[in-house]
């Protein structure tokens, strides 16, 4: 067993304690995680990812009262067993030729009771509703999780965007991003770039063949142990945008918004007033705001009617814009207020109401 496995007792005990209380509460026999995000949650970071875009893996975890398992085949077993699933787990793997299996499996476990799901089938319970928000206040072993891979992810950001050049294409610019992130572990669940003529006209400038130009923007959504850190920087080759300090501006209202106990629908309309201050009220509407984030890159997304109130351990990825300007970073709410996961201090930055925000790297080449 991979020794970076060992430790996660704790944290994947009071899990395996929440998760027998739902089957507890709604009379159920078991319990079956198989979207990508809740296993990395139940599992202390572990993946069960191989096809990249998909939003199930390989194997899911099932938890009944006496037992917390992985569920998989033959091709799978061994590999997460080794690298990916912690102790605490045992597994039932089945022939990868008899997909029956699993079903029959679970049917079986649950005895003749209910079965709560992520992802519910057929007769399938879906999980409470509070379980999505137990997943989005992260404990203090997820936290530190997510600091390593904050700033790793900044590096890999800030490695790129110092090696680009204007000549570059965006699939060249975006794949380096990517690059940059795979050697550091970091899966590239998103990588957006854009150039001088691309990046005012759209929000999600997805890579293209056409080159930068004088100036471009980056973004990564990068995920390790499940999380997401996301983040935007941009580089000018010789020009820089105007109105960045306005932007900094609105931010800077939104991220003052984000006290425990305030809703995401306060952070919402701290921000639409903001844009009004400055004159573009009609920016609020071309591109969403970002909202809380973890085990998914948009966990919830803020909107005028999002209710849920933020608690202390919630991380938040806010992305304000403007046309050909954004900013974005991944923050941890806590007792002292907000924690910068991404940020870099090698990064140019300037401050803006006692927080360090990231300027265009003016590049040389």
């Amino acid at each position: 067993m991979n020794p970076a496995l060992a430790g996660h007792a704790s944290e994947v005990g009071d899990k395996l304690v929440a998760m027998r209380r739902w089957l507890a509460d709604s009379e159920a026999g078991a319990l079956r995680l198989r979207g990508s995000e809740w296993f990395a949650w139940a599992t202390a970071g572990g993946s069960n990812t191989v096809l990249l875009t998909a939003e199930t893996g390989v194997a899911e975890v099932l938890v009944t009262q006496a037992e917390a398992c992985i569920l998989t085949d033959e091709i799978e077993a061994d590999r997460l067993r080794d690298e990916e699933v912690p102790p605490e787990f045992s597994f039932h793997a089945a022939p990868w030729a008899d997909p029956d299996w699993r079903e029959q499996f679970v049917l079986g476990a649950a005895d003749g009771r209910p079965v709560l799901s992520d992802r519910p089938q057929g007769d399938e319970l879906a999980l409470p509703a509070h379980a999505r928000t137990r997943r989005m206040v992260l404990s203090e072993p997820e936290r530190e999780r997510y600091r390593v891979l904050g700033a790793q992810a900044a590096a890999a950001m800030s490695e790129t965007l110092h090696a680009a050049r204007p000549n570059w294409t965006g699939f060249q610019l975006a794949g380096a991003g990517a690059q940059a992130l795979w050697r550091r572990g970091i899966h590239p669940a998103l990588v957006l770039a854009a150039g001088e003529r691309r990046l005012p006209l759209y929000r999600h400038p997805t890579p293209s063949d056409e080159p930068l130009g004088r100036h471009a923007m980056l973004v990564f959504c990068a995920r390790r142990h499940g999380l997401y850190a996301n983040l935007t920087r941009c580089v000018g080759f010789g020009h820089v945008p105007e109105r960045q300090p306005d932007l900094f501006a609105v931010e800077a209202t939104g991220l003052a918004a984000c006290v425990a106990g305030n809703s995401l629908s306060a952070v919402y309309h701290a921000l639409e007033q903001a844009y009004r201050h400055a004159g573009l009220p009609e920016e609020i509407r071309a591109h969403h705001q970002g909202g809380i984030t973890g085990y998914q890159a948009r966990e919830l997304v803020a909107t005028a009617n999002t209710a849920l109130a933020l608690e202390n351990g919630m991380a938040l990825a806010f992305n304000p814009s403007f046309t050909g300007l954004k900013v974005e970073d991944t923050f941890l709410l806590g007792e002292r207020g907000l924690e910068n996961l991404t940020l870099d201090p090698a990064w140019p930055a300037t401050c803006v109401h006692g927080r360090m925000r990231p300027l265009w790297l003016e590049a040389r080449w």
